[in-house]
């Protein structure tokens, strides 16, 4: 059994009873999240991307939990330096957490820490996303990105039982490009994300799933502190 809970925006939590991970905790000034930080219990944060709306709560849940941050190797560093535990890691790159088993797949995206104040951008790796292996399933949390190819490759060499994709646009891929990703992936079930936090990228959901059900793909509606299970 695998528990799949889902935060708002693109933060999604995973648990089997006994480890809990939590991937891109944005819930402070989520205005869609009904969960506080100092709820959750993890033992491994995974970041896909340096960006607010995906690291915010990531050193004060790492913290309180004595949980392991994993991350692309600049943004790992940076977070080392605010002292949480942390294990880097790349693209293409596998890491076993005895339970699960992690591979960091390609987003195409931007990824930096901006110090308003200070008027500078701290470069903080490659965007990412995460494919994760847990207890038979098979789960990938795209990050934030576009369309592109690779994700044939990806959906070829990986039997995926949920997708999480972006489907706000301005920012990601659009609906109708996360619908031609959830086929190119081969998803058995797909989740939009990264959608209606803000007024910017604002999209219906209903529509999207549709879009899915045309190309005969099950789509999947979470709303914040819903969960599913696998």
């Amino acid at each position: 059994m695998l528990k799949v809970e889902y935060h708002g925006h693109s933060c999604v939590q995973l648990s089997d009873g006994e480890h809990s991970l939590i991937i891109d905790p944005f819930l402070t000034d989520n205005p869609s999240a009904i969960v506080k930080p100092e709820s959750i219990r993890v033992q491994h944060v995974l970041l896909t991307h340096a960006h607010a709306d995906h690291i915010q709560n990531a050193v004060e849940i790492a913290k309180a939990n004595d949980a392991t941050l994993i991350a692309i190797h600049e943004l790992a560093t940076y977070m080392s330096w605010q002292g949480v535990k942390t294990r880097d890691m790349n693209i293409g790159g596998r890491l076993s957490l005895g339970f699960a088993e992690l591979q960091m797949v390609q987003a195409f995206h931007s990824s930096g820490i901006i110090d308003h104040n200070a008027k500078q951008i701290i470069y903080a790796g490659m965007p990412a996303g995460f494919i994760i292996r847990w207890n038979g399933r098979t789960i990938l949390h795209a990050g934030d990105t576009n369309l592109f190819l690779d994700m044939k490759l990806i959906g070829e060499r990986n039997d995926i039982d949920l997708a999480f994709l972006p489907i706000g646009d301005l920012f990601t891929m659009g609906p109708e490009d996360a619908a031609v990703a959830a086929e190119w992936l081969q998803a058995k079930q797909v989740v939009p994300v990264h959608y209606n936090t803000f007024e910017l990228i604002r999209q219906d959901g209903a529509a999207f799933l549709e879009l899915l059900q045309s190309r005969g793909i099950q789509g999947t509606l979470m709303h914040p502190g819903e969960h599913i299970t696998l």
